[in-house]
């Protein structure tokens, strides 16, 4: 059998495939460092360091959430510069994300082997990075929806206030809006209702969410004790310094996370390996035998 092919394996129903997501942070998830500090802080001539700096500084003079803050220094920077923050302008330094090895056939490949198994693999965002940013990278189109931290925009096109702010703890609300099929952010009632565990679209059971940092620890618990899986991931290049293995030491220990790999998504990769298998012991739940 050629090495790409999937075995053809049977199923209870071969013509059904069941909905199954794939959820991922994004910042040090699938791009490198932060949205934000490749280039659009550099043309605005500040320096990534100063610039949280200010946003940690400010969040605790303030006692406010840090992701609004974040955001309103965005636009308090841009405009000290002369240069207003606009969709156009963000689409272009969105463009200019370096993203982890593989992504761009991890998509195909991952879909390919859930479908051969009756999965229907969907993929989704929850960041707390920018909405405007993160849909302009290359792989944006790979997503059935990305939930982000975005702004309002004027009849101008500038951008005048945030709009929608996910942090730490609010991640976990798109987790269940993902569970209900509701692919909105602004439905408190439908997110609100209560639906029966087995008419909901995409149970947790069926549900892998991916992440790196602090701001993903609530998600990767909620998933797990909802019977999902959560894997952290780390940038390969930062795992020689201290803190990055601290934290990864942590998660495992305080039973956050079911896998820790770093952030490779090349084929045959340790992540790619482990998705593979909690894909295949999805499909195996399901009736599906090689």
């Amino acid at each position: 059998m050629p090495e790409d092919q999937e075995p053809a394996g049977t199923m209870e129903d071969k013509n059904a495939e069941v909905r199954t997501a794939l959820v991922y942070d994004f910042d040090g998830t699938l791009a490198r460092g932060n949205v934000q500090e490749h280039t659009f802080l550099p043309e605005l001539g500040i320096a990534k360091d100063d610039f949280w700096k200010e946003v940690r500084d400010r969040t605790r003079e303030h006692d406010a959430d840090e992701i609004l803050t974040y955001m309103d220094y965005m636009l308090e920077v841009a405009f000290g510069n002369g240069t207003p923050i606009t969709r156009t302008m963000l689409k272009k330094h969105g463009c200019e994300t370096p993203l982890f090895a593989g992504l761009d056939s991890w998509f195909e490949r991952i879909n390919a082997f859930g479908k051969a198994r009756g999965l229907a693999v969907e993929h989704y965002i929850i960041s707390s990075g920018n909405l405007e940013m993160i849909e302009s990278s290359s792989i944006a189109d790979q997503f059935t929806k990305i939930y982000a931290s975005k702004f309002i925009f004027d009849e101008k096109g500038s951008a005048v206030r945030a709009g929608v702010a996910i942090n730490y703890t609010t991640k976990t609300q798109f987790l269940f809006r993902i569970n209900k099929g509701i692919d909105n952010t602004w439905d408190n009632v439908a997110i609100n209702r209560w639906t029966p565990m087995d008419e909901r679209p995409v149970p947790f059971t069926r549900m892998i969410f991916f992440g790196d940092g602090d701001t993903d620890i609530p998600s990767m618990k909620m998933v797990r004790h909802q019977g999902g899986y959560a894997i952290a991931v780390f940038d390969p290049e930062d795992f020689d310094s201290a803190r990055p293995q601290e934290k990864i030491y942590r998660l495992i220990s305080e039973d956050r996370v079911h896998y820790v790999a770093p952030a490779d998504y090349r084929k045959g990769s340790q992540l790619d390996v482990i998705t593979r298998g909690l894909l295949g012991k999805m499909a195996r739940d399901i009736g599906y035998r090689e």
